[in-house]
């Protein structure tokens, strides 16, 4: 390893360019789970969640992902706490389209103004006067989906988002945005035990969009013992959560994972899968297994 890679390990997982001039390190961070219960209020440990932030990027990690419905609005006040004045590789995606009624509640609300007000409000509470990207976090049936992506199109054209993105799509809906406007970026569900979005994957993967897979870490029946999972942490070594991650990084050069934690010591654990090289066998035991 280089010495850069012993005190910035993230680098190990590569970099992808977003957008095409956008340079990430490929492992990225989600900010979601730095807030309460639910993804609801203030964290726990407010003095943890901003360490957790700067350890991140002290490991090499500079994509960070967020939304204003995390908290709603505390991830992107404590990323602005913990970061602020940000490094000029630093890249901030932030999310808009669901609104909050409570803990673990969650809905859709893709109205134009109500996404314009959000950007804007994104803006200052990150301290930016662009967004890099700024996604779509969820299709809001209730409008025309060309209308909610015309909004991020204007913003664009003002300058403030630089690149466009989409949370939680079907490749027919993807196919009908970029009709709209050029997109960067896909973030649907994706891990070893979930791999219904792999036609999405497969075409962001044509078309060179950085695929930004959520809840990366679940792994199903996979970790039994016994399991293909139990089988391979025993080989290498690495825990489960850091053979799920290599195994996202592996799949494809386009895969961005953004795992999530409050803590720093299991920040630690998941950067540590960046330098894991899964073998042709081992990868192929897990892509079966499930």
């Amino acid at each position: 390893m280089t010495e850069v890679s012993l005190t910035r390990p993230a680098v190990e997982s590569g970099t992808f360019s977003i957008g095409g001039d956008l340079p990430v390190v490929r492992l990225g961070f989600g900010a979601m789970r730095l807030t309460g219960p639910g993804i609801w209020g203030e964290p726990l440990d407010r003095n943890e969640a901003v360490n957790v932030l700067r350890r991140a990027v002290e490991l090499g990690i500079n994509f960070i992902d967020t939304a204003d419905s995390y908290g709603p609005y505390v991830s992107e006040g404590l990323i602005r706490e913990a970061l602020h004045p940000y490094a000029d590789d630093l890249v901030i995606a932030t999310k808009a389209g669901l609104a909050r009624t409570g803990p673990g509640e969650w809905h859709p609300l893709g109205r134009p103004e109500y996404l314009r007000q959000e950007a804007e409000m994104s803006l200052r509470r990150l301290g930016l006067e662009r967004i890099d990207l700024f996604q779509l976090h969820r299709v809001d049936p209730q409008v025309p989906l060309e209308d909610q992506v015309g909004v991020f199109v204007d913003l664009q054209r003002e300058g403030k988002v630089r690149h466009i993105g989409l949370s939680n799509v079907s490749l027919g809906e993807i196919r009908r945005a970029q009709a709209v406007a050029p997109i960067a970026s896909v973030q649907n569900r994706y891990n070893l035990a979930d791999r219904t979005s792999e036609d999405v994957l497969d075409y962001c993967e044509v078309e060179n969009l950085g695929f930004i897979p959520w809840f990366t870490i679940a792994t199903g029946d996979l970790a039994s013992p016994g399991g293909p999972l139990d089988a391979i942490a025993t080989e290498t070594g690495a825990t489960p959560a850091q053979l799920a991650l290599a195994w996202l990084l592996r799949r494809s050069p386009v895969m961005l994972p953004i795992p999530g934690t409050s803590s720093v010591a299991h920040l630690a654990e998941n950067v540590g899968a960046a330098a894991l090289q899964l073998s042709d066998a081992q990868s192929a035991a897990l892509s079966e297994g499930a």
